[in-house]
């Protein structure tokens, strides 16, 4: 294994449409495309929740001209590799 900085996953990461990716709530271990979760939406960004328990699985803010995502509820998120 070779050490890198993290400038090598520049492309790495979030380059596939998530919403075929697969993800399994951290809360009840239930498991899906992202397209069946449940989407709030507000000025400032959104909210991603769990379809089975309703556990907050991701959010994303805009403010300031930066956009942040959190990912506590996503115990793992899968798909497919390009190539």
């Amino acid at each position: 294994m070779t050490r890198l900085d993290g400038n090598a996953a520049a492309g790495e990461l979030f380059v596939a449409d998530l919403t075929t990716a697969t993800a399994t709530c951290a809360s009840c271990d239930a498991t899906g495309p992202v397209a069946t979760v449940v989407v709030y939406e507000s000025a400032i960004g959104t909210v991603l929740r769990c379809p089975r328990c309703d556990a907050v699985l991701m959010r994303v803010v805009h403010a300031h001209g930066e956009t942040c995502l959190e990912m506590r509820g996503v115990k793992t998120l899968r798909w497919q590799s390009a190539g």
